[in-house]
């Protein structure tokens, strides 16, 4: 603003009013003369004050919510980790329950057939010279582990170990094509061979069981544990196979020829236990389950 006549009059006629407003409002009290006079003094004040008001208001709204936005993103930044962490403690525990009752499940069933195993976990998919099936634990030699024993889990056979190094070892899982071992049917003494299929058997999915005796009865729903091997090496007698899904028809063989879905689900391992002493006396059939499985075939069997 200019520093001219008119401006210095309008500024002296502005403070000379605002000192007499105020020696009126002092000395008037509630005069009936000078009250409404100071009224209207105090409305037109008010209003230029609520004008103002009006204005400059948003203005520092907007700056309150420039200075509270970096706090606040800073605090769902927080509850952002927070919840990330408690998501992973609450997985972590869900999967300490889940291997918890696996562990549980296979001392069961360890205990059932007398066996002793080192309980160990899947680390990883390896591939072994020769094999195409194969994990690795994190058990090894100085666990009590070498090659050419008998790995099962809650559920049933799974493999034998090919190779043990000082702290893991490499297994062979029964869904291999270069795996066999003798098994026999449930209930009896027929005994056959069980072999793996590799991609063949729907990736681990289906197993080959070929019986020895073409006359022997085998029908859809038979189970079939493992026979053992000489010395218990590399597979120990009575641990569960798996259930007989279909029966080809094979005329003028000396073997019979079935697919058995095995009872460990060989796509997803985690707990395994490697069996370090066979029992003195072979379980037979006190491993398996109790009840008879349903007979029907739940999924279709592949053609090999």
């Amino acid at each position: 603003m200019k520093d001219t006549r008119r401006t210095r009059v309008v500024v002296g006629s502005l403070l000379a009013t605002a000192l007499l407003l105020i020696t009126l409002d002092h000395r008037s009290g509630d005069s009936p003369v000078l009250g409404p006079i100071r009224g209207v003094a105090a409305g037109a004040f008010g209003a230029a004050e609520r004008a103002a008001a009006s204005v400059t208001e948003p203005v520092g709204s907007f700056f309150q919510a420039l200075a509270g936005a970096s706090s606040a993103q800073r605090k769902i930044a927080e509850l952002s980790a927070e919840n990330g962490r408690l998501r992973g403690e609450l997985t972590a525990q869900r999967l300490d329950r889940q291997r918890s009752a696996q562990l549980n499940g296979m001392l069961g069933l360890a205990g059932r057939g007398g066996y002793r195993i080192v309980p160990a976990q899947v680390i990883a998919r390896r591939s072994a010279p020769g094999f195409e099936d194969a994990v690795e634990i994190d058990a090894g030699a100085r666990d009590g582990i070498r090659a050419e024993m008998t790995v099962l889990n809650a559920d049933g056979l799974v493999g034998r170990v090919v190779r043990a190094e000082q702290h893991t070892a490499t297994v062979v899982l029964l869904s291999d094509p270069a795996s066999s071992a003798g098994a026999r049917l449930e209930g009896g003494n027929e005994l056959g061979v069980v072999n793996g299929l590799g991609q063949n058997g729907s990736a681990g999915r289906f197993l080959r069981f070929r019986l020895l005796d073409s006359s022997a009865p085998l029908t859809v729903g038979h189970r079939i544990v493992s026979f053992g091997s000489m010395r218990d090496t590399p597979y120990v007698a009575g641990v569960p196979v798996g259930v007989i899904e279909r029966v080809e028809a094979t005329p003028g063989e000396l073997t019979r020829t079935a697919y058995a879905r095995p009872f460990a689900d060989l796509t997803s391992l985690d707990v395994v236990g490697v069996v370090v002493k066979a029992p003195t006396r072979a379980p037979r059939d006190s491993v398996l389950p109790g009840g008879r499985p349903d007979p029907k075939p739940l999924k279709p069997v592949p053609s090999v």
